[in-house]
């Protein structure tokens, strides 16, 4: 198999993308903002196929208009989260953009399948060396902003009171998460960037509660189904992208069988304070249910619990410098 140039450039554009995209992709179930990226590879099929259309790089136009996107929803914040139609309809016409382009180059018609399902088999050298280009930027920018961007998943309020922009570093965010799905729609396209960058993440966080064993996870899955998925295609003559998409699948819903055997604790009490309608409620959880037709609070979830408790360390490291 390693005979083939093809597959060497295709392992090591798949293992560049995994890491990166599985990283991001953890930030982005944590903050709830799944949709972003399906929404910013949306925007860029219209950009690389307008690149295309003025005879320039696919890869270029994708990237700047999922980043030039990525900071447009950033700069919105929770204006643009809240306004789903808008949103879809946004969707729709960036699609509806992308195949207008195609129908006046209508030659580049294959360039369209691999942007909108992905052909890593088709990787050069060159694009090879860009992802790699793009995967150390996405990482090291994502490790620049981690800490603030915690602090501000988990306790934005008192991250605003501490001085951090929590706009900024929803910008900063959204344009890495950007760069991320440039990445990965290489590998697996446009409708299906999901697999890489949301599957393994969900995944991990169904399995554990902690920050770092679950960003280890993530990216372990991530190359288990990338690396896998590639000598699935391989040998069976498949999709790589349906392999990719299957394994992904297959992950999440093992971690959801886990975590429903796990042993439940229902002694536990816990103490949680929510939000809603301008009310705080206070909330204790004795192990019984909640009597029929009563509304149940919203629980937060053992990884939100977990991690607000390292965004409190961490606002009260930053005090203290």
């Amino acid at each position: 198999m390693f005979e083939y140039e093809f597959m060497v450039n295709a392992f090591e554009a798949e293992t560049i993308v995994a890491i990166a995209a599985s990283l991001v992709g953890y930030f982005l179930v944590l903050r709830g903002q799944t949709f972003a990226g399906h929404a910013l590879s949306h925007v860029g099929f219209a950009g690389a196929t307008g690149a295309v259309l003025m005879g320039v790089s696919p890869l270029l136009g994708l990237l700047a208009a999922t980043v030039l996107a990525g900071a447009g929803m950033g700069f919105l914040g929770e204006r643009f989260q809240h306004r789903d139609v808008a949103i879809g309809i946004v969707l729709a016409m960036s699609l509806g953009c992308g195949l207008l382009f195609l129908h006046f180059f209508t030659a580049y018609a294959a360039q369209a399948t691999a942007l909108l399902f992905g052909n890593v088999l088709g990787v050069e050298a060159p694009t090879v060396l860009a992802l790699l280009g793009l995967g150390v930027v996405t990482v090291a920018g994502l490790a620049v902003i981690s800490r603030p961007l915690l602090f501000a998943t988990l306790q934005p309020e008192l991250a605003e009171a501490k001085g951090v922009s929590l706009r900024g570093v929803s910008v900063l965010f959204l344009v890495i998460v950007a760069l991320a799905t440039a990445a990965s729609v290489q590998i697996v396209g446009i409708l299906l960037v999901f697999t890489l960058m949301i599957a393994p993440a969900a995944a991990a966080q169904r399995v554990t509660i902690r920050l770092w064993p679950g960003l280890l996870l993530s990216v372990v899955l991530a190359l288990v189904e990338a690396w896998f998925g590639l000598t699935l295609a391989f040998y069976t003559d498949w999709p790589t992208s349906f392999w990719i998409t299957a394994l992904g699948a297959a992950f999440y819903v093992l971690a959801l069988i886990g975590r429903r055997g796990a042993p439940v604790h229902r002694h536990e009490h816990v103490h949680e304070h929510t939000h809603a309608h301008g009310h705080e409620r206070h909330v204790r959880k004795q192990g019984a249910s909640a009597s029929p037709g009563l509304d149940k609070p919203e629980r937060m979830p053992p990884l939100v619990e977990e991690m607000s408790a390292q965004a409190r360390s961490l606002s009260s490291q930053n005090h203290e410098h």
